[in-house]
C-alpha cells in the first residue's frame, strides 16, 4: 500500500506541480512547447505503468460494500461518462490539444455542456470506480486521477487565460466546467443537433463495449452477480 501511496502522490505531482503552475512556462521555453510534451508524456507514462502495478500489488481493505441496486446506477453512470468522452474527441475545444483556435471562435457542440469534456469524463468515470470497488487501494488510485482531472481544469484554464486572453474571456462568458452549468446560468443554450449522431453513436458503442470487455481486461464485471 506504501508504494501506492507514493505514486499516487508522484502523479499528482507531477500534474499539478508540474503541468498545472507555471513552473512550466520557463521549462516549457527551455524545451520548446513539443519538446515539454514529450517529456510530459514519458513522465506520465511511466507514472500510470508503476501506478497500475502499485494498485494490482496493493493489499485488498475493504471500506464498503456497494449494493446491487446502486452497482447498477453506476453501469448507467457511465454512459454519460463515454458521451462527455465522445464529445472531448469529435468537437474542437480551445482547452484541448488540436490546431490553434483563433478568438472569433464560439462555443458550439458539447463545449456548451462543459469546455472540458475530457477532465470531466475522467472524473465521473474516477467516481464511479471509487463508489463501485469500495476498498482503500481503489480509493487511492482512482481518487489520483480524480483530483487531477479536477485540478486539471483550472490549471488549464489560467493558462488559456494567460495566453490568450480574447478567446478565454469568450469562453469563460459561455461555457462552465460543470457539464450543464452555464446552460442552466442562461449565459448558453442546449443544441443537440451540433452534437449530431457521432457523439450518441460513439459512447453507446465505447459503454456497450467495455461491458463487454471489462471481465477480459480487468478479471471482473461491473454488472451485478456477474463475474
Amino acid at each position: 500500500m506504501t508504494a501506492l501511496i507514493i505514486t499516487a502522490l508522484i502523479w499528482v505531482g507531477l500534474h499539478i506541480g508540474l503541468a498545472g503552475t507555471r513552473l512550466r512556462d520557463p521549462i516549457a521555453r527551455r524545451l520548446g512547447d513539443q519538446g515539454f510534451r514529450a517529456l510530459f508524456s514519458v513522465l506520465s507514462l511511466a507514472a500510470i505503468f508503476v501506478l497500475a502495478r502499485s494498485y494490482a500489488a496493493a493489499p485488498y481493505r475493504g471500506l464498503w460494500v456497494a449494493p446491487d441496486w446502486l452497482r447498477w446506477l453506476l453501469v448507467l453512470a457511465m454512459l454519460p461518462a463515454f458521451a462527455l468522452f465522445a464529445g472531448a474527441v469529435l468537437s474542437r475545444n480551445p482547452t484541448s490539444l488540436g490546431p490553434p483556435i483563433g478568438p472569433e471562435w464560439q462555443p458550439r457542440g458539447m463545449v456548451r455542456i462543459t469546455r472540458h469534456p475530457m477532465l470531466c469524463s475522467f472524473a465521473l468515470w474516477a467516481l464511479v470506480h471509487i463508489i463501485g470497488t469500495g476498498d482503500a487501494a481503489s480509493l487511492i488510485f482512482f481518487g489520483a486521477f480524480g483530483v487531477t482531472a479536477l485540478a486539471g481544469t483550472k490549471s488549464i484554464d489560467a493558462k488559456l487565460a494567460r495566453r490568450q486572453p480574447v478567446l478565454w474571456r469568450t469562453l469563460a462568458a459561455g461555457t462552465s466546467i460543470v457539464p450543464f452549468g452555464a446552460i442552466l446560468a442562461g449565459r448558453n443554450h442546449f443544441a443537440p443537433r451540433e452534437l449530431g449522431w457521432s457523439v450518441p453513436v460513439l459512447a453507446l458503442v465505447l459503454w456497450g463495449g467495455l461491458l463487454i470487455l471489462h471481465p477480459l481486461l480487468f478479471g471482473m464485471s461491473p454488472l451485478p452477480h456477474v463475474r
